[in-house]
């Protein structure tokens, strides 16, 4: 990549992870970098999507945007997931594929691997099973991109790349206590203080966490160095179960109350750890953020928000 002579289109850029990405590509020189924003370009619609790229003319199209939250946002909006993440995907590939985009670098999800995966999570193990059922429909839609993007470089020569990242945290998160993630919902309910705190499921899942400031750097070498359709992970390579974050959360925040385990509530994937040798191998990205280092700093934004 040329960057100071690239036109870069990132959907979702004004998001959580699209900001850390707008960031890294103006410290390279980008200067060319058009973020749509939902009220003005709803990439669900063909219209929308067809005039974007009429107008900005990009050679490099980065597809970052979602319909995303986290188990309860999944379980009650598996319709909307769906369609919404199938659509803003497979619109955006054809559309770029016709209008002469030279790359398009697009972020698949964890959720699309088998529920019973073997751990550590390999890209070849993709298809070997159905995703946890809670996010299966999101999950699935979003594996969607890496069958197409295989299918047009195939048919067409289409240039696409296809990167799955873990969990996402840091600063910028989503806070929202209905829509957010592990990590936010449990700092900022750390932080709320009380008596006791109520963390879903009974605590043994477990989960590995990439800092979306690492995730960003790592859709960036694809982008300079990574031309083929074959997935590749995005992670930091450990687990912790969710018993242990919520621990851990609950000391670097001071949080003094009783932490309650609600098994009635669903638990999700059993455990999710990934495979990252691809990512070192094919495009040298290895995270750098420590996972302590990485949640202090999440807390310490968190705390510093009006």
């Amino acid at each position: 990549m040329d960057w100071p002579s690239e036109r870069v289109v990132v959907t979702g850029g004004a998001g959580f992870l699209g900001s850390y990405v707008i960031e890294k590509l103006r410290a390279r020189g980008c200067r060319a970098i058009v973020v749509p924003r939902s009220r003005d370009t709803d990439l669900v619609r063909l219209p929308d999507v067809q005039r974007l790229l009429a107008e900005t003319r990009p050679t490099l199209v980065m597809h970052l945007a979602a319909r995303v939250g986290g188990i309860g946002a999944n379980r009650d909006n598996p319709g909307r997931f769906f369609f919404e993440n199938l659509m803003m995907g497979a619109q955006l590939i054809e559309e770029s594929r016709k209008a002469g985009v030279r790359k398009l670098v697009a972020t698949g999800t964890i959720c699309a691997y088998p529920r019973d995966a073997p751990v550590p999570f390999r890209e070849e193990d993709l298809w070997n099973g159905y995703p946890e059922e809670t996010n299966a429909p999101y999950g699935l839609a979003k594996k969607m991109l890496l069958v197409q993007s295989q299918a047009y470089r195939q048919q067409y020569g289409f240039n696409s790349v296809v990167v799955f990242p873990v969990n996402l945290y840091g600063p910028r998160d989503n806070f929202d206590l209905q829509t957010s993630h592990v990590i936010p919902a449990l700092i900022r309910k750390c932080l709320a203080g009380g008596d006791e705190l109520t963390v879903w499921g009974d605590g043994t899942p477990t989960r590995e966490f990439l800092h979306a400031r690492d995730a960003a750097e790592g859709i960036l070498l694809a982008a300079e160095r990574y031309d083929s359709s074959e997935a590749v992970n995005l992670g930091a390579g450990f687990e912790i179960s969710i018993r242990a974050l919520a621990e851990k959360i609950a000391a670097l925040t001071g949080f003094r109350g009783q932490l309650r385990f609600d098994p009635s509530k669903p638990n999700g994937q059993p455990r999710r750890k990934l495979d990252v040798s691809r990512a070192k191998e094919r495009f040298g990205f290895e995270a750098s953020i420590g996972f302590d280092e990485g949640l202090r700093e999440t807390i310490e934004w968190y705390k510093s928000q009006p």
